[in-house]
């Protein structure tokens, strides 16, 4: 049996949309087997017209709501809890900003949100993120008119390529402005990635890396750039539209240091990690 809830919707609606309550039908009582998933949609809670002409990456950057959940996050999740409490949560439809899009989901600056978007709703359990939209408005992961790849699709690309399913903890205590996450290494049992993002525009950032590794590292010369570089070579389809080869660059264990406004993932294909056999 179902019933009629009138529930808050996000920020990002309310500000664009004018909407502060929502209509949703609700299950009364959870049912046993009765859905494969439970899922819903996501969307940045802010946008380039926030802030003024002066500093505003800088200042983005900084602004908590850049890299936090939203709040309709822990909503959604207390209605599976309730209702369907073994079943997995699937985001079917996130992008930066509800509504029309936003200039700055385009460029590089992006990137930053989009992968701590990703690292943040894999340690929640989330299985499934179905971004909107493939080569539409600001937000699609293709440029609409020449279907140029977008930094967000070459985050995209060796998210797919390098991070499993399972979720690590990376015992580490970053600096402000810096996340690293840990997943078990795609399709090398055993083996781990890191994903290290220095959302710091002055500082570099410094860990000790205990095994050699491959190392993935994406920069811009400016945050507001739509290409992006993979270890300081562009990233391009080549002459015939297929895909370049995204190969990592060999690095020695010991101390290693992060770049201001860099996004690195790191592979340990030989780490043995018992969790990821």
């Amino acid at each position: 049996m179902r019933r009629q809830a009138i529930v808050p919707v996000g920020a990002a609606a309310q500000k664009c949309c004018r909407i502060e309550l929502a209509l949703v039908w609700v299950r009364q009582q959870a049912v046993r087997h009765s859905v494969d998933c439970v899922a819903c949609g996501e969307h940045g809670a802010i946008e380039e017209g926030e802030f003024g002409a002066r500093d505003n990456t800088r200042r983005a950057l900084e602004d908590p709501r850049f890299h936090c959940d939203p709040p309709g996050n822990a909503f959604y999740a207390s209605l599976r809890d309730r209702f369907e409490p073994s079943k997995s949560l699937w985001i079917t439809e996130t992008a930066d900003a509800a509504c029309g899009g936003n200039p700055w989901a385009a460029p590089f600056l992006d990137t930053f949100r989009y992968l701590i978007q990703h690292a943040s709703l894999a340690e929640r359990g989330v299985k499934v993120i179905m971004h909107n939209t493939l080569a539409s408005s600001d937000y699609g992961l293709l440029d609409e008119k020449s279907f140029t790849p977008r930094p967000n699709y070459w985050a995209a690309l060796l998210w797919r390529r390098l991070m499993g399913e399972t979720v690590l903890d990376p015992h580490a205590s970053p600096a402000p402005n810096v996340y690293v996450y840990a997943q078990c290494l795609q399709k090398n049992p055993g083996g781990v990635a890191l994903l290290i993002i220095n959302a710091d525009q002055q500082r570099a950032h410094e860990i000790t890396l205990p095994f050699d590794a491959e190392r993935y590292r994406l920069t811009a010369t400016q945050l507001l750039d739509t290409a992006v570089r993979l270890n300081a070579k562009t990233l391009q389809l080549n002459s015939d539209g297929d895909l370049p080869q995204l190969a990592g660059q060999s690095t020695r264990g010991g101390r290693l240091s992060f770049a201001p406004t860099s996004i690195t993932f790191l592979t340990f294909p030989n780490s043995n990690n018992s969790s990821c056999h």
